[in-house]
């Protein structure tokens, strides 16, 4: 898809929504047809780093013990030590809490059943346990540090219950070239994974916030 057509669809987001007193979110909506939702192989799940980050960097969340305590309360947002797991396997609620201020956690490889046990019932559905394919599982000595600050610039791409891939694009304050350099690397990283490529799009839409949706031209 051209450049250009990224530049059109932005600017009419904007001219479709009104000035609001904070800075609204670019979402973008990629209708897809002719998947199968039941087939592993036809479903889109992929992460993706923004080539260009948005002032406003996505929440981490660590569960951890000793071993990686101290990294990642220099680095991760909020930081829940092996021994409160209990207290939130008790309360649903506080587990909730976690997952409505983060949108990644990470964990140490054996870590992870503890962490199933005590978060998975809430975070499993939301589509946010710790998941090895966005580097979210950190082994022993690796570098902490760069794993965070790359997942505060990631979405993830995928389609759940129906036949859609939704995600934030940049935010309503970054510039338009930005927000299309953002637009290029989702759609084609969502195009590469369809099974039929262009075959399966129905059509793809970019909104702001509080406006309604300009259409990207094929």
């Amino acid at each position: 898809m051209k450049q250009e057509n990224f530049l059109k669809a932005i600017k009419q987001a904007r001219e479709n929504s009104k000035k609001r007193n904070f800075s609204q979110t670019f979402d973008l909506i990629i209708n897809l047809k002719d998947i199968d939702l039941k087939k592993p192989e036809e479903k889109v799940d992929i992460f993706l780093k923004l080539p260009k980050p948005s002032a406003r960097k996505l929440k981490v969340c660590a569960l951890v013990d000793d071993e990686r305590l101290a990294d990642a309360k220099k680095t991760c947002d909020t930081v829940v030590h092996k021994d409160e797991f209990a207290k939130y396997a008790k309360s649903k609620v506080l587990v909730k809490k976690l997952a409505k201020a983060h949108s990644f956690f990470v964990t140490q490889p054996h870590l992870m059943p503890e962490v199933a046990k005590a978060f998975g019932r809430v975070l499993g559905p939301r589509g946010k346990m710790p998941n090895p394919k966005a580097g979210c599982i950190i082994p022993p000595k690796v570098p902490m540090e760069p794993i965070i600050e790359k997942l505060r610039t990631t979405v993830r791409l995928q389609t759940k219950n129906d036949k859609a891939v939704r995600t934030a694009v940049g935010m309503e304050d970054m510039k338009d070239e930005d927000i299309a350099e953002n637009l290029a690397a989702v759609f084609n990283a969502v195009l590469a994974a369809l099974p039929n490529k262009e075959s399966n799009l129905v059509s793809v839409l970019l909104k702001l916030t509080m406006g309604a949706p300009a259409e990207v031209e094929k």
